[in-house]
């Protein structure tokens, strides 16, 4: 999100998914998509069928790279300078779209200057990638008449993630392919409700619809409807909470529907933080790994037990309506909310999520047409700027949010952490189709799939290390060790391993390293060193 604010003016993706079939190109990018986002997979082997060509950049052999028509293996944690390396290889041809920079972006020239140190043979000794594939990927990307670039965590969970999606957004811009119908940067959302707790504020500067809490405007009309002063200042990330936990600059915390034991870098860190709490609330429908260290867990609701909206990752708003009542002693999250803040003295008297949403209209523009009756069945795509909006398919048509778009010069940037003497394999982590997420534990169904972790390695590396098919063995770093079996495949290159975050018995995040990015401090997942040891 802070990346493409910064250079388009709004931090969404910006296109839908069913434009995907009818782009010509698709430039795919630290992502796997038909494993963690599998309808837009689907909607890729579309366009793949009818004739778009596909690009991907992974060091990992994943199933749409089995699809591509150029697969470039980078080094882990070079992203920046094989964007910069692509840029420099369509400039030197004069594929970029001259009347599009001119109108309608800033910073280019600054930009340039960057972009023509990065030339295809030192982009391919910094990254590993071939320069004739280099080639082809630009040449595949820039001539295409629409092309849309894809992205998830493999580009954001780094320490330089907010400028590795700025370097995106200045490839889109170079070429033009923004602002119109099946191209654009987009950014696949997690969970079915990312994008939607980040378009109500659930971000530490910003209040719903990404109104600034320094604005003295935005704070002004929120006070208004509120009757209370607020804090001028931004609150803490969540790297910062734990940080400040342990200093006992933060003495209680509330988590809802979040398991941040397995799901944050430094589990042990994290762990460490939340014992250090005076007080800990945790709100979830599991009694999880964070939820078995709270002083109180209060139980919430499942979506099949609750009506509202879900935020998908195009921006739609779609109504999820209650299919039964709470069982046992839970309580829909909203209604927990309300009570709890009427004990505190301020009463929310909502009487239902469509007040609720009737409120949101009325302090945020980009939800100002949306109402419960509109979202009907098929939901309404942001900004709805009135009630006879129709919705938004595409962003940035004719003009960006910020009004001209923004290049940004970027220089490549090393991890945090590589591979060293001690931790000789760089680990990598992701998710596997069959679970997901972590509380997809709790199913019995899907643990039948996929029971355990099955740590990837390459095959030479198995071989030296004198491992087997199915083995355990220990995966240590410097912030704790996990024992796992193992899969020896050539997806993933010698000196690689890959490893899932979904497993209670195999908690990969206590390997991971709690290094963070500069802007948004979202954790380096993607890149640390580690050790592999032989369990005798």
């Amino acid at each position: 999100m802070a990346g493409l604010a910064i250079s388009f003016g709004s931090g969404a993706m910006t296109n839908s998914i069913n434009e995907i079939p009818n782009t010509k190109a698709m430039f795919v990018i630290g992502s796997n998509p038909t494993e963690a986002h599998p309808v837009i997979g689907t909607k890729m082997k579309q366009a793949l069928a009818k004739g778009s060509k596909l690009i991907v950049v992974d060091p990992r052999c994943t199933n749409m790279a089995e699809h591509a028509d150029v697969w470039l293996r980078l080094r882990s944690g070079t992203d920046i300078a094989l964007i910069n390396g692509i840029m420099n290889i369509i400039l030197a041809n004069g594929w970029e779209d001259r009347a599009f920079i001119e109108e309608r972006t800033e910073g280019f020239e600054e930009a340039r200057k960057t972009i023509e140190k990065y030339t295809p043979e030192l982009v391919s000794q910094i990254t590993g990638v071939p320069v004739e594939q280099l080639m082809e990927a630009a040449r595949l990307y820039a001539t295409a008449e629409r092309a849309e670039i894809f992205y998830t965590l493999g580009i954001t969970e780094h320490v330089c993630g907010t400028d590795n999606v700025k370097s995106l957004a200045n490839l889109a811009m170079l070429t033009g392919n923004i602002g119109k119908e099946s191209s654009g940067v987009n950014p696949m959302r997690g969970q079915n409700n990312v994008q939607g707790a980040c378009d109500m504020g659930a971000l530490p500067n910003v209040y719903p619809g990404y109104q600034q809490v320094a604005n003295p405007e935005a704070r002004a009309k929120f006070e208004a409807a509120w009757g209370v002063p607020l804090d001028p200042n931004p609150g803490f990330t969540i790297p910062d909470m734990f940080g400040a936990a342990v200093s006992k600059n933060l003495r209680a915390l509330y988590v809802l529907g979040e398991d941040p034991v397995i799901t944050d870098a430094d589990a042990n860190h994290v762990r460490k933080g939340l014992k250090a709490l005076d007080f800990l609330v945790v709100q979830e429908i599991f009694m999880s790994e964070t939820a078995k260290l709270a002083d109180v867990v209060l139980p919430g609701a499942s979506f099949a037990e609750k009506t509202g909206t879900f935020s998908n990752t195009e921006r739609r708003v779609q109504m999820v309506n209650q299919a039964i009542k709470p069982l046992g002693n839970a309580k829909i999250d909203g209604d927990i909310i309300c009570e709890l803040a009427t004990r505190m003295g301020y009463p929310f008297e909502y009487q239902s999520s469509e007040e609720v949403m009737q409120e949101i209209a009325t302090l945020t523009p980009i939800f100002a047409g949306i109402t419960h009756e509109r979202l009907g069945t098929q939901g309404l795509q942001w900004p709805v700027p009135s009630a006879e909006h129709p919705g938004t398919k595409f962003l940035h048509e004719g003009k960006f949010s910020r009004g001209l778009g923004q290049f940004v010069a970027i220089d490549n940037q090393l991890p945090d952490e590589l591979p060293d003497e001690k931790y000789p394999f760089l680990l990598n982590t992701g998710r596997k189709l069959s679970h997901y997420n972590v509380f997809t534990q709790h199913s019995k169904s899907l643990g039948i799939h996929s029971p355990e972790e099955l740590a990837e390695i390459n095959p030479l590396d198995a071989k030296r290390l004198g491992l087997e098919m199915g083995e355990v063995v220990k995966v240590s770093s410097r912030r704790g060790e996990v024992k796992t079996k193992i899969k020896i495949t050539e997806r993933v290159p010698a000196g690689m391993v890959f490893m899932t975050f979904h497993y209670f018995d195999s908690p990969t995040n206590e390997l991971t390293n709690g290094a963070y990015d500069k802007v948004t401090k979202t954790y380096e997942y993607k890149v640390c060193g580690v050790q592999i040891s032989k369990i005798s």
